[in-house]
């Protein structure tokens, strides 16, 4: 393998936060933080949707609709799931794809399912669909930037969103070598959450081996269009691995960003519970929030493969 696996699942959830501050200087990273806190206040904070939903996993390692319902309800009082939340919706859905990204079918029944309490908006499923399997092929180290797009559209199958023709039209220009400034001009004309998306899937696969790249690029539209960073992101960390996330990055995010750390250790539970850990209290919500008064209740996770592989 290129990267290992668990390297891959925190690369894609600290890819999404990296991506939601894009810390370009500590400066910059301090008053971007400020801000999100701020949008955090009349918004809903997706990273603590995805906390809730992998606590979820792990805690009963198995997905539980019910479960992950009255999490998210207990959590945020007057969830409304009817407001204009869709990114948010899309990228609390980041721990199925890591859980079940091995199996095409389990995937699509998750998130078809999870989806089901956003009302379910087509473009919140197919949105989650889209980057659900891309990040599945990036964690089976199948993706190739040329025929990802057809398989995403075949994945979707028969909807009634746009997104299907929006992708295409991003693999035209990415076939025709277009320029950030062109595609920006093609797909900004209305700010539809189905052109954010596509964008973001053009600033990953136009800069696929650069993390760092996509990041700057989707700076550029992050006031425009909300969400685009941390999905782009998400997309980028789950190819290139925590390894492409710049350490400058991360350590400065380390130390203003409490959350950070408690990522990281989601993503080792979320994998070792996956993998077929047998003692899933030693990976306890409780314990990876840090409530327990003894640290040694969290184990050291070591060597991790993929089932039925010898190594």
């Amino acid at each position: 393998m290129r990267y290992s696996l668990v390297s891959r699942f925190q690369g894609t959830l600290l890819g999404a936060v990296v991506g939601e501050h894009v810390p370009l200087s500590v400066k910059t990273l301090r008053s971007r933080i400020l801000e999100v806190k701020r949008l955090h206040a009349t918004s809903l904070p997706w990273m603590k949707m995805v906390v809730l939903g992998t606590e979820s996993l792990i805690d009963l390692g198995r997905l539980d609709l019910d479960d992950w319902q009255k999490r998210q309800q207990q959590e945020f009082l007057n969830l409304d799931t009817t407001l204009d939340i869709l990114p948010e919706a899309i990228l609390s859905t980041l721990p199925i794809a890591l859980f079940f990204h091995e199996n095409p079918i389990k995937l699509r029944e998750a998130l078809w399912n999870v989806t089901q309490m956003w009302h379910d908006k087509p473009l919140v499923r197919d949105g989650a669909l889209a980057v659900a399997y891309a990040i599945a092929q990036s964690l089976t180290e199948k993706l190739s930037r040329v025929t990802l797009i057809p398989q995403i559209v075949s994945f979707l199958g028969e909807t009634p969103t746009d997104l299907p023709q929006q992708l295409l039209k991003v693999n035209d220009l990415l076939d025709g070598q277009a320029g950030l400034e062109r595609v920006q001009s093609e797909l900004m004309k209305e700010r539809k959450l189905c052109n954010m998306i596509a964008i973001a899937f053009y600033l990953f696969l136009d800069t696929l081996e650069d993390y760092r790249l996509s990041m700057l690029r989707a700076h550029q539209n992050r006031n425009d269009l909300r969400g685009l960073s941390s999905i782009t992101g998400a997309l980028s960390g789950s190819y290139n691995s925590v390894i492409g996330i710049p350490a400058s990055w991360q350590i400065s995010l380390e130390r203003e960003l409490s959350s950070f750390s408690q990522m990281v250790k989601l993503a080792d539970a979320l994998m070792a519970v996956w993998s077929g850990v047998y003692n899933f209290s030693s990976y306890s919500s409780e314990a990876i929030s840090g409530n327990c008064v003894n640290e040694q209740h969290l184990l050291p996770i070591g060597a991790i493969s993929s089932p039925r592989v010898i190594r």
